[in-house]
Parts: C-alpha cells; structure tokens; sequence
C-alpha cells in the first residue's frame, strides 16, 4: 500500500503536495510473517518484530494473572463466609494492589517510621513496581500492564469498529476535563500527606482495613444499582471516546503521568528524514501530535509505540533514551523492560519476607463471622473507634 493510500486508509486529511516522497533505502518493509512455517519460529519472529503484537501478549499475560488471582481470592472468601465449612485457600497477596490509597498510606508509614507494616505489606511493593516503570519507560504501565487500561482500550477499538470511528472531545472541552484527575490525585495525595504518624498507625492497623480487600470484593459481588449503572457509563465513555477513564479520572494515571516527566525513555522523532505524513499522529490514542515534536513529552504517553509501528520510514520515529543519538531500543527489549522492571520488583518483595501478610487464617475466621460490625464500616473517611480486643 503506497503512502497515499495509507493515509486515505487512516483518516488523514493533508494537501498532498507537503508530503515527501520516502528514498527507497529508507522505506520501511513491514515483514511478512506467514512465511515462516514453523509456528514457533513465527511466534519469536512477531514477538521481536510486531511491538503491538509483543504489547497485546503480556497485556493478556497479566490479564490472566489478574484473572488467577481473582479466582485465587474468590476462594478464599467463601472460605470465610462459609464460616470455615469450604476448603481453605491461602489469600493471595497480589490482591493488594488494587488497594491504591492503602499502599499510599503504608509508604508514607514507612517513609517517616522506617516500618513496613503486616497488614498490607504487598500493596507497597506493587505500588513501587508501578512508580519504578513510570520514572524509567514512562506511562507504560498503564499501556502494557494495567488491566484497566487494557479494558479501556479494547472498549473503544470495540467502539471503533462498531460506530467507525471515536468521538474526539473538543480541545476546550478536553483540557478541563484532564485536569480531573489531577483535582482528584491532589485530594489524595494532601489527605495522606498531612495525616501524622499516629492517625496513618491508626488506620494502617485498623479493623476496616485489615479486610479491605474482603470488603471491596463484596462491594463487586453485591454490588449496588447505583454503583454498576455508574461503572456501565464509565464503560460506555470508553466505547465512544479512547481511554475516557484513563485520560479523564484516574489519579493513578495522573500520578504516572506526572512522573513520567523523568523517564530517559522518550518517543523520538527525526526531523531530517520525516516525510510529514501524520500517520504517527493519527495512530497516537491518546491524541497527542507526535508528527510536531522532537521529543515526545507529554504526560498523556503512554509508551504503547503505536506511532512507531505507524511509521513507514526507518528509524524516522524511535523510542530512545537521548535526543542526540536517537539510537532506538527495540520494542522486544522495551517489552522485556516493562515486564522485567514489574516482576523483579515484586519478586524481591517476595524474597524478603514482604509479601505474605501477618494476619493469621484464625484471625481472618473471627474477621469474616464480624464484617457487619460498625468497626468494619468507614465513614465518609473516618475509620471508627476501636480497641487492642477488635
């Protein structure tokens, strides 16, 4: 398909006459997997060559995982509610890390006590893991790991190839609503920062969150009219617009985000050989304008390499670590980066003694036969008063 044609293909809309003709040296073949027959070979040779399709193999991986420990938990919590009459099955820690505003209270702990706690010590680990491939590969968790963001877009590539195409919010419209998360990730991070030591002690140690996890997934299990409507708009938002969540209301991805700020790793564009096609720009899902940058800054990238697969000149568009050199990292080793920076985090928190928590099987009995109890309620933020006996 000549370039023309890619771009009528792509939606572009440019005179065509700006556009320069690609030297034959410099063309990008795309290579043609199916003529390896051996299945293995192939499946190494897409891996290394098809970031999208390396990208979409460990986005499924850690659905799968997800997945696993979703199950793993789900048994553990009819354990507990059958009153011990199921099998028992440990609880797997993994769970933690969809408590986000417990992991930044355990930090804070630990930063001003030195003290990881045993209630939730995983939750940690996971939340450094996360930070750590923000401040390095930019927002690629969030694009490569994260399964909301990995929901979100399969919503709206769903949504794109029912309606033909997302909706694309209005620049007026689209700043003030990004600064919602940043509204929402402010709330949090002052609402933590400001608690002493005493009140993080007091609410790390207290009842409620001690079965946080429980009490979020009875939330999911039982969950209110109001709440699974609120969550099917949400959904609905992804199915119309590209990453509605993820760019309009996640405080995590603000965090990361802002953090992405000190990543050496930046999408790199070369402008001497750039033929000012734009499909880099139309690729992009989160709406940022590569094809005017040298380096992309944005705290919107995601690192996912879409306008790189996009682009049809040779190391035109790269993802490097330095603007003078432009040297790109492979998508293969980019890949391994993201995973390998996650898992080496976390398996070092499992070889320290970080992972599992201090709460007995015996202590979780007595915990699940109490959950209607005020102590394991919480009140518009406020944990109740409870004593050593609870």
């Amino acid at each position: 398909m000549d370039l023309v044609a890619q771009q009528r293909t792509a939606g572009v809309d440019r005179p065509l006459r700006r556009i320069k003709k690609i030297p034959p040296e410099l063309r990008r073949r795309k290579p043609n997997f199916s003529l390896e027959p051996s299945w293995y070979k192939r499946l190494v040779w897409r891996l290394k060559e098809d970031s999208q399709f390396l990208r979409s193999t460990i986005q499924f991986t850690f659905i799968l995982l997800c997945l696993w420990i979703g199950y793993e938990f789900h048994l553990f919590v009819k354990w507990g509610m059958s009153h011990g009459s199921e099998p028992f099955v440990t609880r797997p820690p993994g769970v933690e890390g969809f408590l986000p505003i417990s992991a930044l209270m355990s930090l804070s702990y630990w930063i001003q006590t030195g003290i990881v706690n045993n209630i939730h010590p995983a939750s940690i680990f996971i939340f450094l893991a996360i930070v750590g491939v923000s401040i390095l590969l930019k927002k690629a968790f969030c694009s490569w790991l994260c399964p909301i963001g990995t929901l979100s877009e399969a919503l709206w590539l769903f949504g794109q190839r029912v309606f033909g195409k997302n909706v694309r919010v209005p620049r007026w419209l689209d700043y003030p609503l990004r600064s919602l998360k940043y509204l929402l990730l402010l709330y949090f991070v002052y609402s933590i920062v400001t608690m002493d030591v005493f009140s993080l002690r007091r609410f790390i140690y207290s009842p409620y969150n001690k079965v946080a996890d429980i009490k979020m997934y009875l939330f999911f299990a039982d969950i209110s009219t109001f709440a699974l409507w609120t969550i099917l708009m949400l959904m609905f938002g992804s199915v119309i617009i590209k990453n509605f969540w993820c760019r309009y209301l996640c405080p995590y991805g603000a965090l990361l985000g802002f953090l992405s700020f000190l990543s050496p790793f930046k999408i790199t564009r070369n402008k001497s050989t750039c033929i000012d096609c734009e499909l880099c720009t139309k690729a992009c899902p989160s709406s940022i304008n590569v094809h005017r940058a040298g380096r992309v800054w944005s705290d919107e990238c995601m690192s996912c390499l879409q306008c790189v697969e996009a682009c049809p000149v040779k190391n035109t568009l790269v993802m490097s670590a330095s603007r003078r050199t432009a040297r790109p990292v492979p998508s293969w080793v980019f890949g391994a980066l993201v995973a390998g920076l996650f898992v080496g985090i976390t398996g070092l928190a499992m070889l320290s003694g970080y992972w599992q928590n201090g709460i007995t099987r015996q202590e979780y009995q007595r915990r699940f036969q109490e959950l209607d109890k005020p102590v394991y309620q919480h009140f518009r933020g406020n944990v109740p008063e409870y004593t050593p006996h609870d």
